[in-house]
């Protein structure tokens, strides 16, 4: 690794630096320049004109923390145009020019988080998503890719302090690990999460780039980077396929807002600033959820079998018509036939579209048998004489009989509440005690004053589907996968059904009672069965002695699953303290890693988090909870265990091992909740605990 000297070339990096913020200010001065007053024919196109306009700006921002890059290639031939530009996949981004003044210069390519181009187009800094950038993260000495010199850049702050050199075709040069990689990952943090674009491993890097038309599932352990493997593939896919997904959406799913707002930051601070980000209780909010479940009766309707009871009951509403129709037209009257009426019905039911678009479907099929007669009498009726039959007064008032119109919410409230209702619907699909667990004990009056929990909204959701087809977006990311019921993976699954998934989770983390046994399973749901299952076992985050101590619970709560192996060189700070009952040996704990740069957080079962609140106030202590920014003032986190998923920072100080445990309906769900607080941490953890730990870590 080298650092400032008299012959060093770092001082060149450092030109090079400079000239591309300055090549980047320029781009950004040139889009605020521009002057559309003569381009546009409206209002309207001149609002949309300045929206793009204004998302271009800030997403040339230059973010003076943020390396502008963070490596560089040096080419032993030029490569083709297809590999700088993507070829077929280049839709909508700008692409480096070949033939400029710096390929001349000896094939070097800069790589960093966006495109940077001088006053004449030549590229200064090359988007890492871009294919000529791919070797920067997949060649090895086994496999150079005809990489003469790969260079990694450190960085403080903003400032490059110091460069590393790999020569891939130098048989003389051994293999070795990158100090550079290894201090980017073990970087302090403070904040919200970070990308990786400067770390991306090989194999993670064959999940970013695959491929917008096929759904991939990542099940990886704590600290394997599966979070910003989806982010970044989803960077990568808009990217590559800009135009069309600009036209069909993409969504980030997680698990709670806290996690949300933690992972907010990364796209945007790659450039990517329109992807929309939810919960599942987002996608499905069509009523106020203001109710619980008992975990047994919220297994019972997360149950994918709900689904064949929310459509049995929904068409339960279709009746067979009781008599002709007759339509009056003018001086003639034209008659179809209840046995004619009862074969347009069976016809619609056996095509299997859903309820609404049949029911729309009704009026004109029985207009159509009303033109036929009267083709048959000689006259030549058109579309619009169709459309008036099927706005007939009869025609509406059958349809009306035939098919109804059904509300989703009131059809499931229906269900919930009407025992009669809900045996018809469930029989031989829900047992009796089963149908019992679902019933409320209190029936509600009414939809607006029903106390709905989260399991109903997806029930709703379902049912607002089998009456009218959800709109499906070009690609969606699913974290924390493994805590969905499989009427949540049908939910998710609706809203991708004609585009791609990214599924990323670790059965062993697993902390729902309805969470998924096997990703095989859980795709099934999802409607992606044919998703390419890919397992990441390498850890980045976690160091050794924590995941080798966390590994421990893995026979109890995920049997079969492959421990991570972490690559980090340095073992980590690891200590387990047996201390008094009260809470002062754990507020010394977090006093004592605060002394250390990064951020700390405080893993507690959610019972035990009132009584360290009040503690770390009375000692003066500042903290904040999940979700809320810390800053260098306040680098404490005070973390209930139910929301410490996904989450990570520099040190943890674990309170009560056992009673993390105890804080869950059963003891396998308790020892999962465990695992994910156990690796929370980055370099290093403190585990404290007055009672006894719990066995199977002893």
């Amino acid at each position: 690794m080298s650092t400032p000297g008299h012959d060093d070339p770092l001082s060149k990096e450092r030109s090079h630096l400079a000239a591309s913020r300055s090549a980047l200010r320029a781009m950004r001065e040139d889009i605020e320049s521009l002057d559309i007053t003569d381009v546009t024919a409206n209002w309207v196109n001149a609002a949309v004109l300045e929206a793009q306009i204004e998302q271009r700006i800030k997403a040339l921002a230059d973010l003076s923390e943020t390396p502008l890059f963070f490596g560089r290639l040096d080419y032993l031939h030029a490569p083709g145009a297809e590999q700088a530009e993507g070829g077929e996949e280049s839709e909508g981004r700008e692409a480096p020019s070949l033939q400029g003044r710096r390929w001349e210069t000896g094939g070097r390519f800069y790589v960093g988080r966006r495109h940077v181009h001088d006053a004449d187009g030549d590229p200064m800094v090359i988007d890492w998503r871009a294919p000529v950038s791919q070797p920067f993260y997949r060649a090895s000495k086994k496999d150079p890719q005809d990489v003469s010199l790969r260079r990694r850049f450190g960085y403080t702050g903003g400032d490059l302090t110091a460069y590393e050199d790999e020569h891939l075709l130098d048989p003389a040069e051994a293999a070795t690990t990158s100090r550079l990689l290894q201090q980017e990952i073990e970087r302090p943090r403070v904040g919200p999460m970070r990308d990786i674009v400067a770390t991306i491993q090989p194999e993670q890097d064959e999940i970013v780039r695959a491929g917008l038309a096929g759904s991939v599932c990542v099940q990886g352990g704590p600290g394997t980077g599966k979070t910003a493997v989806g982010l970044h593939r989803v960077a990568y896919l808009l990217y590559a396929h800009r135009e069309r997904l600009a036209r069909t959406g993409t969504l980030v799913i997680g698990p709670n807002r806290s996690f949300l707002h933690y992972i907010e930051q990364v796209l945007p601070a790659l450039g990517e600033l329109t992807v929309r980000q939810a919960t599942v209780d987002d996608l499905v909010a069509h009523v106020e959820v203001r109710g619980t479940d008992e975990a047994a009766t919220a297994v019972i309707k997360g149950d994918a079998r709900m689904a064949e009871v929310l459509r049995r009951a929904l068409y339960s509403h279709v009746v067979p018509p009781a008599e002709g129709v007759v339509v009056v037209r003018g001086s003639r009257r034209w008659r179809v036939p209840v046995y004619e009426l009862e074969e347009i019905v069976r016809e619609l039911l056996a095509r299997g579209i859903r309820y609404g678009a049949a029911r729309e479907a009704l009026p004109q099929r029985i207009a159509h048998a009303v033109l036929v007669q009267m083709e048959r009498a000689g006259e030549a009726p058109d579309d619009r004489v169709q459309n008036a039959v099927a706005r007939n007064a009869a025609v509406k008032a059958l349809v009306k009989s035939v098919w109804p119109q059904v509300d989703p919410a009131k059809l499931v409230l229906r269900l919930l509440t009407d025992a009669d209702f809900l045996a018809e619907h469930a029989e031989g699909v829900l047992t009796a005690d089963e149908q019992k667990a679902v019933l409320w004990v209190k029936p509600a009056r009414s939809v607006k004053s029903a106390r709905w929990s989260p399991a109903d909204a997806v029930l709703i959701d379902e049912a607002t589907d089998l009456i009218e087809r959800t709109h499906s977006l070009g690609h969606v990311v699913l974290d924390e996968a493994q805590d969905l019921s499989p009427m949540q993976y049908r939910a998710v699954g609706r809203r991708c059904t004609t585009g791609s998934a990214t599924v990323l989770g670790d059965l062993a983390q697993g902390t729902t009672p309805w969470a998924t046994r096997s990703w095989a399973e859980a795709l099934g749901h999802l409607g992606k069965g044919e998703a390419v299952i890919e397992e990441l076992t390498a850890g980045f985050r976690v160091p050794t002695d924590v995941i080798a101590y966390a590994s421990r619970l893995l026979p109890h709560i995920a049997p079969g699953l492959t421990p991570v192996a972490s690559i980090r060189e340095n073992p980590g700070f690891f200590d387990i303290r047996r201390v008094d009952a009260g809470p002062a040996d754990v507020v010394a704990a977090c006093r004592e890693l605060l002394e250390r740069e990064g951020s700390v957080g405080l893993i507690a079962a959610d019972a035990r988090v009132p009584e360290l609140a009040a503690a770390l106030a009375a000692a003066g202590i500042g903290h904040v909870g999940p979700g809320e920014e810390t800053t260098h003032a306040t680098r404490l986190t005070l973390v209930p265990a139910s929301l410490a998923k996904g989450l990570e920072y520099d040190y943890v100080v674990l309170d009560e091992p056992q009673a993390v445990v105890d804080g869950e309906p059963d003891e396998r769900t308790g020892l999962r909740r465990l695992y994910v607080a156990l690796t929370r941490a980055v370099s290093g953890l403190v585990v404290t605990h007055a009672t006894g730990l719990p066995r199977q870590l002893t």
